[in-house]
């Protein structure tokens, strides 16, 4: 709900100083977030599940929890077969310059479920992954894909900011079946990331551009507090390889938020 407050991404954690992330002021938690190791992760609720119940945990501590990790694998594995009772549903995605995963807790009370995603664009709303009982996915979907990829290192976003910044829709769908909407309940697009993870090899910092409101008429900027991880990050990879990192280009990119997608060139 956009009525729900919270501030921009940045460092708002002291006892997480390398954590990047969208701060939800009510429980203190993130949407989504980026370590200094360049793990990201976001956060979904899954369809019915909107906003918190009584003895429900926040989802938000979730990213919080996935961001203590050196690689998207180590947080998935975290998340692997654990009971998810203390929440109510979600969808997440984690994600690194190697590997991107979907973790998943239904309705049904069941274990938490870790699946790996496969090369290409993939889309991730309310229901399961790529599922086009989702409006927005049925209908984007096959959009995106046929887009042209992102280029972060010449900053050229365009085909994807523009899908992102679409008000079109189905009329079957209703407004909700478009990438940027708002109903007149205060559920909608509040505001826009794009993220490009560079694959460890290349040496490169990952890349968030964000929206702090709906993305057809608000511009997608840097976040510039991924920049005072760059310095700790060079000394802690220092260390564990005896070498200065490399510096070359980025090689992956990640596009989220309540509808999220994976690529990689």
């Amino acid at each position: 709900m956009v009525s729900r407050p919270w501030r921009a991404p940045d460092r708002h954690w002291p006892e997480r100083p390398d954590v990047v992330g969208g701060l939800d002021v009510l429980a203190g938690g993130s949407w989504f977030g980026l370590n200094d190791r360049g793990v990201m992760a976001t956060i979904l609720n899954r369809v019915g599940t909107l906003g918190p119940a009584a003895g429900k945990r926040s989802r938000g501590t979730l990213v919080l929890e996935a961001l203590e990790h050196a690689s998207a694998q180590a947080a998935a594995d975290l998340f692997r077969f654990r009971e998810g009772a203390e929440y109510r549903a979600f969808n997440m995605l984690i994600a690194d310059g190697v590997a991107a995963y979907w973790v998943c807790h239904r309705e049904d009370g069941g274990p938490v479920q870790v699946q790996i995603l496969s090369p290409g664009v993939s889309m991730l709303a309310g229901f399961d992954l790529n599922d086009d009982h989702d409006p927005r996915i049925r209908a984007y979907g096959p959009t995106f894909r046929l887009a042209p990829p992102p280029v972060p290192e010449s900053g050229d976003w365009s085909a994807w900011q523009a899908l992102l910044a679409s008000r079109t829709f189905a009329p079957e769908a209703g407004p909700k079946g478009a990438m940027c909407f708002m109903t007149g309940t205060g559920f909608g697009t509040g505001s826009s990331s794009l993220m490009a993870l560079p694959a460890p090899r290349l040496g490169r910092a990952p890349l968030w551009l964000f929206a702090a409101g709906p993305p057809d008429r608000t511009a997608h900027e840097r976040i510039t507090a991924l920049e005072s991880g760059k310095q700790r990050e060079g000394i802690v990879r220092t260390v564990e390889s005896g070498q200065l990192p490399p510096h070359t280009r980025s090689a992956a990119s990640f596009k989220g938020m309540d509808h999220a997608s994976a690529d990689q060139w």
